[in-house]
């Protein structure tokens, strides 16, 4: 059976020490209730609901599944009461404007409370999770009404949110999007047409569900410039959010997955359903990126929860398994045979979990502060310097810590060997889980060519280029000409780093010149040039967190051994997951005839 303790001692590391996120609170006054006995307190509060309500449900609720009976949606067992206890403890409106009913504390503390929630269990994460997405849409732009009707009761929990893009005939080229909007001349539209792989579309948990939903007017431009979106809620409801008629949006069938499956994922249906416009008209995807990039982001939290779930079941079942002897000599001779920890193989297994989760975790929070700054910034240049660093990481985050996330699962399966193909271990269940991770709001290919395509080459790499100053400051303060002792201990960590980044900065060059003359090759290279991306943006909090580790060591503190692994952890990083840097540089900046050559029909006879 799972187990999960959340890692409060490496959220606090992160808080205090690496990111010092209680002096980046203290310069926004709309934050001055995140004080650390509060935020701790927070912590503590989320980890018990998280390990003593969820984590119990993750393994029954992939075993019942969700049911559906003409169109009626019920979660597994135990859902519903502790989504009950969810909103009772006040969660859903934990990060959200004080105007609505929100408790007014940073997003990024709600990141740090979703991962808690979606490592102990991702499928009943996922129905809170879309609401936060709808709720952010509704409150950039939304009208005041709209605010006090829908934002509401999205932020206390009474109702759910959803987004709903694909279809049939879709997914990520929503230019194609087919549902219709016809205006009834009192404000209202007809919202008609099918949407597909909807997570969360209808359930039992709440009364209503709001609909964030994508359509055409009549005689809308074609392609993405004539797409607009709707709020469109389940039941009707009136001024006052009153519950009135059925909305006529029914639920076809949900899908038969291969994991998540206590997560109902809807095919919904729109037949005249009542909507309100949000946003200007044909500007739907512009205002759904707000949701997207919430989502995004969300969705690379998925990879860490996966890694950490995996290497905390992992360890533990590889200091109690017993096989073999030591290559190096018996570790435990009262013992018939030693732990598998004892084995290297099992130990670089170990060890790359242990430096996706940690790492990953750095990369997330780094992000929040992020969003804390674009929705907190005092001035428009300020706010959009943010922006453009969240837009420029996101997709980095998205795909490398999803496609990582779904590397420790795999480990995990592998440490507990023949067991962990077996059910009642969950390992399996991680593995299922975490694989839609890679695709859903946008496949790894998609963020690929968003980041090498349009963040870097369209903006002819002004955003890599100024991530890259960030990191080679840090390089350049940490060098060893600093007289500082542990700073020169640093240079196992700054050199490579600092090498590595120039390399990224003059690959990014060639690619931009290549694809000049080919087109194709931004395609070949985007992949490989995203994950390079990723293993530099990771190996840069790596060695934050060593220096942090070290500056810690330089004094008397408690808990020296949480330091020391810090240490360690960085090393393995950067001599055993950096140097796969060396191999993605070949492929990226390999020529894209050997992927293009081959005609269609000969393809087909392979």
């Amino acid at each position: 059976m799972l187990s999960y303790k959340a890692p409060i001692a490496d959220i606090k590391f992160l808080f205090e020490d690496v990111f010092n996120y209680y002096g980046h609170y203290q310069k926004h006054p709309e934050f001055a209730e995140a004080t650390p006995d509060l935020v701790e307190a927070i912590f503590e509060e989320c980890a018990k609901f998280s390990e003593n309500e969820l984590l119990p449900l993750n393994q029954s609720g992939d075993q019942e599944g969700c049911g559906f009976d003409n169109g009626q949606v019920t979660t597994p067992k135990g859902f519903k009461e502790a989504y009950q206890k969810y909103v009772e403890g006040g969660w859903p409106s934990l990060s959200h404007h004080v105007d609505h009913g929100g408790q007014g504390l940073p997003s990024s503390l709600g990141m740090v409370v979703s991962e808690m929630i979606g490592t102990a269990n991702w499928s009943w994460a996922m129905y809170p999770g879309l609401s936060h997405g709808a709720m952010n849409t509704i409150d950039t732009h939304g009208t005041e009404q709209q605010k006090s009707l829908y934002l509401t009761r999205l932020i206390e929990g009474s109702w759910t949110g959803t987004m709903c893009l694909t279809e049939p005939q879709c997914g990520t080229d929503l230019g194609q999007v087919k549902t219709k909007a016809e205006p009834n001349g009192d404000g209202t539209y007809n919202i008609s047409g099918t949407k597909i792989f909807i997570s969360a579309g209808e359930h039992d948990l709440t009364e209503n569900i709001i609909h964030i939903v994508l359509a055409r007017l009549p005689g809308a431009p074609e392609g993405t410039k004539g797409i607009s979106l709707f709020i469109v809620p389940k039941m009707q409801t009136d001024e006052q959010g009153n519950i009135g008629e059925f909305n006529n949006v029914s639920c076809g069938s949900i899908e038969h997955k291969m994991g998540i499956k206590g997560s109902a994922t809807a095919v919904l249906n729109f037949d005249n359903a009542k909507g309100v416009l949000i946003g200007p008209e044909n500007k739907g995807l512009e205002c759904m990126f707000t949701f997207m990039n919430t989502a995004r982001v969300g969705t690379a939290l998925q990879g860490v929860c996966a890694a950490e779930l995996a290497y905390q079941n992992s360890l533990n079942y590889a200091k109690e398994r017993l096989s073999m002897r030591s290559l190096s000599g018996t570790k435990h001779p009262d013992k018939v045979a030693d732990p598998i920890i004892c084995h290297p193989d099992v130990r670089k297994m170990l060890m790359t979990q242990k430096a996706i989760s940690e790492g990953g975790r750095a990369m997330i929070y780094y992000t929040a502060k992020l969003v804390d700054q674009v929705e907190n910034a005092k001035t428009e240049e300020a706010r959009k310097k943010a922006d453009n660093r969240l837009g420029f990481i996101t997709p980095i985050l998205k795909a490398f810590l999803t496609e990582l996330g779904q590397e420790s699962a795999n480990h995990g399966l592998q440490i507990f060997g023949g067991h962990g193909f077996i059910k009642e271990w969950g390992m399996e269940q991680i593995v299922r889980d975490t694989r839609i991770s890679t695709l859903y709001e946008g496949t790894t290919g998609i963020q690929a060519l968003d980041l090498l395509g349009r963040k870097i080459l369209m903006t002819r790499g002004k955003s890599l280029n100024d991530f890259a100053k960030e990191v080679l400051i840090f390089c350049k303060d940490k060098s060893m000409l600093s007289s500082s002792p542990h700073k020169r201990q640093m240079n196992k960590f700054i050199w490579p780093l600092s090498t590595t980044v120039a390399k990224w900065q003059q690959y990014t060059i060639r690619l931009g010149l290549k694809a000049k003359k080919d087109r194709d090759v931004i395609g070949s290279a985007s992949v490989d040039f995203l994950m390079y991306s990723g293993y530099v943006v990771m190996a840069y909090f790596w060695a934050q967190m060593a220096q942090a580790a070290y500056e810690k060591l330089a004094t008397d503190v408690e808990n020296r051994d949480f330091y020391r692994a810090k240490i360690k952890t960085a090393e393995f990083y950067f001599e055993r997951l950096l140097p796969r840097t060396k191999s993605l540089a070949v492929t990226m900046m390999a020529d894209p005839k050997t992927l293009m050559q081959l005609d269609e029909d000969l393809l087909s006879f392979l």
